[in-house]
């Protein structure tokens, strides 16, 4: 079949009526689960539902929403045939004229066994499997499935040769609530007594891949050069431990604050609490373990934070290098810590440089751009279905 590009004329017809299925969405915190979720906010309530697997805090979480969600079977969930009856009775209650699975695997899988269209939505995940000997169920995938979606410029150069000749292929980004994160507004200094310290925020999960371990080991070295240098670690992960033990061994408890889990509410303020933000992320696993994009990025530069970006996969893409903030090799602790010290050291260039990633952010990733892309793909696999 075609590949497809987004950028198609306008079509002022009604979008089509959606069910989204998907491992991830909130309360759930996470990269894929705030796209899946900021992505759906663009449409007409009216026309969407959402099935999902269970999280804790889901019930007080879902009522807020102006759409129906339904909780459903246990986590994760898999294309098994009892899911799949789920899912084709929700398509005939909601009256839905697509499927959208907010991450392709595994639950795309189910295509071609359903009762209507579906646009399988790729991230990270999907190029890295690419590169370690999975491309067959890509391309599985690629025959199943009516319409498919590509993240960003890395992951379209890997997906692309598989699923073009399969399926129709649209772009679709990344973007960033505009409106939410701002540089106006509170920050969290006085939550956790950063006065007025030059503070570098890191706010993502605590994995391997996001290199917040490099951060903590370059710490000492940070502050060599810039003595009250301060960082703040947003979120909780299977390395969270031996982070801590690791800040505790250096003595470097007052200098590096854990907060563990914060409510989605207040991560505007932790963007705007930080002078810097940095994820010096890597690529992991041979190619496995990649990121995708990097909402993270997008969302502090539109709070008017320079970024210091590691250059796994589709990240570097969120950035313009020099400009809105520096990309640096994620396995080189040398090139992490010249960034972290040119950007703290020098107040005139942190201010230019976030400056510029607002408008950077507003201009080119705001959601209600992305969410016409959406509608754009959603509309090819009703036309194209078939």
């Amino acid at each position: 079949m075609a590949s497809t590009s987004s950028s198609q004329p306008a079509d002022q017809s009604p979008a089509p009526r959606s069910l989204w299925v998907t491992n991830d969405f909130p309360p759930r915190s996470g990269g894929i689960e705030q796209f899946v979720a900021n992505v759906v906010a663009t449409l007409d309530p009216e026309g969407v539902m959402v099935l999902a697997s269970p999280w804790e805090g889901d019930t007080a979480h879902d009522a807020a929403l102006p759409y129906r969600v339904d909780r459903i079977s246990r986590r994760p969930l898999l294309p098994t045939p009892g899911v799949i009856r789920t899912v084709n009775a929700a398509i005939a209650e909601h009256r839905a004229d697509v499927v959208v699975f907010g991450s392709a695997w595994p639950l795309a899988e189910m295509a071609g066994r359903l009762d209507a269209p579906t646009v399988a939505i790729t991230h990270g995940r999907e190029a890295g499997m690419c590169r370690v000997g999975f491309a067959p169920f890509m391309r599985r995938l690629g025959r199943r499935n009516t319409v498919m979606t590509l993240l960003s410029d890395y992951t379209a150069e890997r997906l692309e040769p598989l699923l073009a000749p399969l399926t129709r292929l649209h772009r679709l980004p990344g973007g960033v609530d505009t409106a939410v994160f701002t540089p106006d507004g509170p920050t969290m200094r006085e939550r956790h007594g950063l006065g007025d310290a030059p503070t570098v925020v890191c706010i993502s999960r605590l994995v391997p891949r996001k290199g917040q371990d490099t951060l903590v080991r370059i710490w000492p070295r940070v502050q060599q050069a810039v003595p009250d240098a301060r960082l703040l670690l947003v979120g909780t992960g299977p390395i969270g431990d031996s982070l801590e033990d690791a800040v505790a061994a250096a003595g470097l408890e007052h200098e590096i604050t854990f907060t563990g889990e914060v409510p989605w509410s207040e991560l505007p303020a932790y963007y705007r609490t930080g002078d810097v933000f940095a994820m010096p992320c890597r690529t992991r696993l041979a190619g496995m373990d990649v990121e995708g994009l990097g909402l993270v990025f997008l969302e502090a530069q539109a709070s008017g934070v320079p970024v210091i970006v590691g250059d796994s996969g589709g990240a570097p893409e969120t950035v313009q290098h020099g400009v809105t903030g520096l990309v640096v090799d994620g396995d080189d602790d040398e090139d992490v810590l010249a960034a972290v010290v040119d950007l703290l050291a020098d107040e005139f260039r942190r201010r230019t440089m976030g400056a510029a990633a607002v408008e950077h952010a507003r201009s080119r990733w705001a959601w209600p751009v992305i969410g016409r892309q959406l509608v754009t793909a959603m509309r090819d696999a009703v036309h194209n279905e078939g």
